[in-house]
């Protein structure tokens, strides 16, 4: 039996589990052994670990405060211990012992808690503003049209009835409609005499027989579109030009300001005209 020291006393250290902590050798030693062992010098290990050399040869002396912090010491032991063929978990318990050990986990139903009775940001309600500001909108155009309306019904009123209301007609009861003109006859020199000199005035007249119609302003908007019947007239005025579609230009008859226009158009012709103020003439 040899008193002296046994083969297994001359292995490289591989394995700290089972040593007595008396006998155990530092974390540093552990790791700066092994790498002789496996006769790598620190440049070797620096370079295929990517670890500083410095790091390498302060944690071999087992100073860890270059590594920056625990987390990053015990990342470091991990990578050494594996590139000198070193099982890194005892190391890291053996670090954590002697460090203080690693911080207590927060426990997740505390933080989960947190997260979910934490209020929510919401931010601005987008779609209700845009519903206020599309019923705005929608309000003022129909405001628009109604106003519109009634001032181009009383301007028709004005332009059919073709003479200025006397004292005696005012005081009358008998409402306006219950006096039309004949629709076949042509406007008297009245009401020739009373078209506005800074507006356009358009009468259509369909003494012939029927036909579809549309009448628009300056603006574009509107007038009239439909059928006017035989025997039917409109009157339409602007302050600058008016725009007519005639859809069977031979059943119609045209006044513009005041003045017949004098045309050939053929029966079952679509014409498309613009007037504007003074003269008749054809835009």
């Amino acid at each position: 039996m040899s008193i002296g020291n046994s083969p297994e006393d001359e292995r490289p250290f591989s394995d700290v589990s089972g040593v007595s902590e008396e006998a155990r050798p530092s974390v540093g030693r552990a790791l700066r052994q092994a790498r002789i062992a496996a006769g790598r010098t620190v440049d070797d290990i620096s370079r295929a670990t990517r670890v500083r050399t410095a790091i390498v040869h302060a944690i071999e002396a087992d100073d860890f405060a270059p590594c920056g912090g625990d987390v990053y010491a015990r990342g470091h032991i991990r990578t050494l211990a594996r590139a000198v063929h070193l099982d890194p978990a005892p190391l890291i318990a053996q670090y954590d012992a002697e460090h203080g050990g690693r911080p207590a986990p927060t426990p997740a139903a505390p933080l989960f808690e947190a997260e979910r009775i934490r209020p929510e940001r919401r931010g601005p309600n987008w779609t209700a503003a845009m519903v206020a500001a599309i019923v705005a909108v929608v309000g003022f155009v129909g405001f628009t049209a109604f106003k519109g309306g009634d001032s181009g019904s009383d301007a028709k009123s004005q332009v059919a009835e073709g003479t200025t209301r006397t004292p005696t007609q005012a005081s009358s009861p008998t409402p306006k409609k219950d006096k039309p003109a004949a629709p076949t006859a042509e406007p008297s020199d009245s009401a020739i005499a009373a078209a506005p000199q800074d507006k356009v005035t358009v009468q259509v007249s369909a003494p012939n027989g029927r036909s579809w119609i549309s009448a628009k302003d300056h603006n574009g908007r509107m007038l009239f579109d439909g059928l006017l019947k035989k025997g039917e007239s409109k009157t339409f005025q602007d302050n600058t030009k008016i725009n007519l579609i005639l859809g069977d230009a031979g059943a119609i008859q045209l006044y513009v300001n005041g003045k017949k226009i004098q045309d050939d158009f053929r029966p079952g012709a679509v014409e498309r005209l613009t007037y504007t103020k003074g003269d008749p003439e054809v835009g």
